[in-house]
């Protein structure tokens, strides 16, 4: 999902040079399409001597990193293992591979989970490494927590520029709809749509719905993407600490899951009734991001929550439920 949002920004932005690599494990890297401003490969980013080779070979200016394997708590309470692993392995392989080749900017994404449980809100990025991780996903955020530190370890000793941006929860085309795997946008919505569908009187939302978070659409990440990336080094530590790499992306406003379900439950267009699960977890308390560097920086989100919804709906009905025949 991220990774091809930040591929259309850039074509949008007439770049025409563009490299696209996602996750697949298999024996060789192989082309899968290529035409006059994309050329994609797929690719076992956990094989590392597949990574470097592919840079080595790859002349490459710039890196988004965007490659990861995740999930909502479900998954990462049932492949704490396979996130942590996998994780660490593909952001280690990436960024030692372009570093040893030369590349001197990469853009690491990392995920807001890298603070602490009960950190105080909105989180700011002085928080990181300040208390206790939620438990529910901690094998994720400490492999995102890793990049983090990869990328600074790599500026101090090399002196790259290599900066993480650390979005908070995400939504929009693309996403995964899986209702074991996905995150809580895409279940609700696939989740309502198969209620409305069925004729159902109501929808089991897990947890209680008390917990606030925070929502960003996937191009509005792509465009902040570009912004950090593109932005002169001058400007970027004049509100960045000098040497360190990571900046939040949001939209700085909050909902609460169950305002959230409410929201769905109307693009959807679903009548019926929603209750709530209180014998499932309900993670984090409260995950805002403080968004006053980036917009210091000058970015700010522009695609309400609302207006967001009923395009991943949308997308949905399109390229998912249509699918299914």
């Amino acid at each position: 999902m991220v990774g091809s949002a930040i591929i259309r920004s850039l074509q949008g932005k007439g770049y025409t040079n563009i490299i696209g690599s996602y996750h697949s494990r298999k024996p060789d890297t192989s082309l899968i399409m290529e035409n006059e401003s994309l050329t994609t490969y797929k690719m076992d980013l956990t094989n590392q001597k597949e990574v470097y080779q592919f840079f080595q070979e790859t002349p490459v200016d710039q890196v988004y990193l965007a490659a990861a394997k995740v999930g909502g708590i479900h998954a990462n309470n049932t492949y704490p293992a396979e996130f942590i692993h996998d994780n660490l392995v593909i952001e280690s392989n990436i960024i030692h591979g372009a570093h040893q080749s030369g590349v001197q900017k990469i853009l690491f994404l990392g995920s807001s989970c890298i603070y602490p449980r009960m950190a105080e809100q909105p989180m700011r990025e002085d928080a990181l490494l300040t208390g206790t991780l939620e438990s529910t996903n901690e094998p994720y955020a400490i492999a995102k927590i890793a990049g983090i530190k990869l990328c600074e370890s790599y500026n101090r000793q090399y002196g790259r520029d290599y900066r993480s941006v650390m979005p908070t929860n995400l939504y929009g085309p693309g996403d995964n709809f899986d209702p074991e795997n996905s995150h809580v946008i895409p279940g609700l919505l696939r989740r309502f749509h198969e209620a409305k569908a069925a004729g159902a009187e109501k929808v089991v939302v897990w947890g209680s719905g008390r917990p606030r978070r925070e929502f960003l659409h996937v191009d509005d990440l792509a465009d902040a993407c570009m912004f950090v990336m593109n932005m002169a080094e001058e400007k970027y530590n004049r509100v960045a600490e000098p040497m360190l790499s990571h900046i939040n992306v949001g939209t700085g406003t909050d909902l609460s899951i169950a305002e959230l379900a409410e929201m769905i439950a109307e693009v959807v267009g679903f009548k019926g009734k929603i209750e709530y699960d209180t014998s499932m977890p309900d993670g984090t308390p409260r995950k805002l991001l403080d968004v006053s560097k980036i917009t210091q920086m000058g970015w700010k989100a522009g695609i309400s929550l609302e207006e967001g919804l009923k395009q991943t709906y949308a997308w949905y009905l399109e390229n998912i439920e249509s699918s299914r025949g």
